[in-house]
């Protein structure tokens, strides 16, 4: 059958859950609507209590079982600092560059006084005011989020309810192109789920019952470190972490392929599990490449420092542009699929 037809399905879910703010740490309503989309697939789903969701997605074998890892958390900001002139002071969660976020809008979620719109900019942003505008180095010291509300003191910022520890969350941006190309902040590693999806969905349709057991877990704290660091069933002896791939300068994927990763900054991946992947994107078609990666780490790597013995793997469609405003492809998405069909069958 062809796995190409999951292209759409990858896209539509991918896009779902884009559109659930979800920054580490506030995954709740992320792992609400995953599990429900693994339910409506059939599978057997709990929530772990750090909100990570555990789906069984079929397989005979539970003593020599595989583990696929996704997260759904992505980067964000925090209110550090309410500031006297009625802005807001915002530090990163995860690996957020102030570069990326100036002027973009966001949303501030407030903890009991519901949500408030803004624009992230820089500090005294008017070019015509600002005569060092073009030399003023970008840090969460010099942006700023100028709320969508009449504020002109830190007083008239807290009666709305607003406080220290009030989560920011940027707007995604998703387009999807007629050329197949799917522009959005967050793919990583939204799109991953995606893919995780479309795969307990093919085997849904298909009517396959792996020989191993395989489990997916979609994990909430992947991008402060800890996301992979608990909840791996018993009989796991596999795990791959399905992540974004790097495109860039020295490397050889593409956003229309599936990365390999063989060593990224937390050492090399398992031997036999690359070897097994580059296999199995032989095998099925898969437009692939081998890429090492220089500032990366993943889930399944939290998961060896908890200190579970298992092999691990690391495989992702390409993403352009990472922890900015991402790019990738839907060619891309189906040969990750493709590589998760190959190894696992």
């Amino acid at each position: 059958m062809s796995i190409e037809k999951y292209g759409p399905y990858i896209l539509e879910e991918t896009a779902a859950l884009l559109a659930i703010d979800s920054p580490s740490g506030m995954t709740k309503q992320a792992a609400e609507h995953v599990m429900k989309r693994f339910e409506a697939l059939g599978c057997e789903v709990t929530r772990t209590r750090k909100d990570g969701v555990i789906a069984y997605l079929g397989g005979r074998d539970k003593e020599n079982a595989i583990l696929l890892e996704a997260h759904m958390d992505t980067l964000g900001g925090m209110v550090c600092e309410i500031k006297s002139n009625g802005r807001l002071k915002i530090t990163n969660i995860g690996g957020l560059n102030a570069n990326n976020v100036e002027t973009e809008n966001c949303r501030v979620v407030t903890k009991f006084d519901g949500v408030y719109e803004g624009t992230a900019q820089l500090c005294n942003a008017s070019i015509h005011v600002n005569g060092d505008y073009k030399e003023t180095k970008r840090t969460f010291d010099s942006i700023e989020i100028v709320l969508d509300e009449d504020v002109k003191s830190a007083e008239d910022v807290k009666k709305l309810g607003i406080e220290t520890g009030d989560f920011v969350c940027f707007d995604p941006r998703t387009r999807i192109t007629r050329t197949g190309y799917i522009k959005s902040r967050f793919l990583d590693d939204k799109l991953s789920v995606g893919i995780v999806l479309a795969y307990a969905k093919y085997l849904r349709d298909e009517n396959i019952t792996p020989e191993r057991a395989v489990y997916a877990h979609i994990t909430s704290f992947e991008e402060v470190g800890h996301g992979g660091s608990a909840s791996v069933p018993e009989g796991v002896t596999e795990a791959i972490s399905v992540d974004m791939g790097c495109v860039g300068d020295g490397l050889g994927c593409d956003e229309r392929m599936v990365s390999i990763c063989a060593k990224d900054s937390g050492g090399p991946y398992h031997y036999d599990m690359v070897k097994g992947l580059i296999a199995a994107a032989k095998k099925t078609g898969a437009a692939y490449a081998v890429d090492v990666y220089p500032h990366y780490g993943s889930d399944v790597e939290a998961t060896l420092r908890a200190g579970y013995d298992i092999k691990h793997g690391l495989i992702g469609a390409g993403v352009y542009a990472s922890h900015g405003y991402e790019r990738s492809h839907v060619d891309g998405a189906v040969a990750t699929l493709k590589v998760l069909v190959g190894y696992i069958e």
